[in-house]
């Protein structure tokens, strides 16, 4: 029986500050840009196949508001690792989950480049 399955006092305290879950994926569904690009249905792969391939505790997929990068999305960042995605297809998703989320190798034709500090934006709000 795993650990995720015990009672709550059963299971293994984690040190402070660690996070519950081993990685965050954000896919931003919000904003001038994403919505209109394909993001609900990247956020719905990316949730189904990270919860099918690490379990509901390892990773999570998580809709996100706006990233302040738009016109390049859809946008997929990973926590705690702090990865950003550009251009993110649903095709691209098997490949994120198992390089990046399974494996910890982020994939490197999808990664957010040629960008700066704060928004990014090549779509003004």
């Amino acid at each position: 029986m795993t650990s995720s399955y015990l009672p709550e006092d059963q299971r293994r305290l984690l040190p402070p500050g660690a996070g519950p879950f081993e990685r965050h994926v954000f896919v931003c569904v919000f904003g001038k840009t994403c919505p209109n690009e394909g993001a609900e249905a990247v956020h719905a792969a990316m949730k189904d196949m990270a919860k099918g391939r690490l379990g509901k505790h390892r990773g999570r997929g998580h809709k996100s508001g706006c990233l302040g990068q738009c016109g390049h999305g859809p946008m997929v960042a990973v926590y705690p690792d702090g990865v950003w995605y550009a251009h993110v297809r649903v095709e691209d998703v098997p490949e994120i989950v198992e390089s990046h989320l399974e494996g910890g190798r982020p994939l490197e034709r999808l990664l957010f480049r040629g960008h700066r500090i704060g928004n990014n934006a090549l779509v003004k709000e």
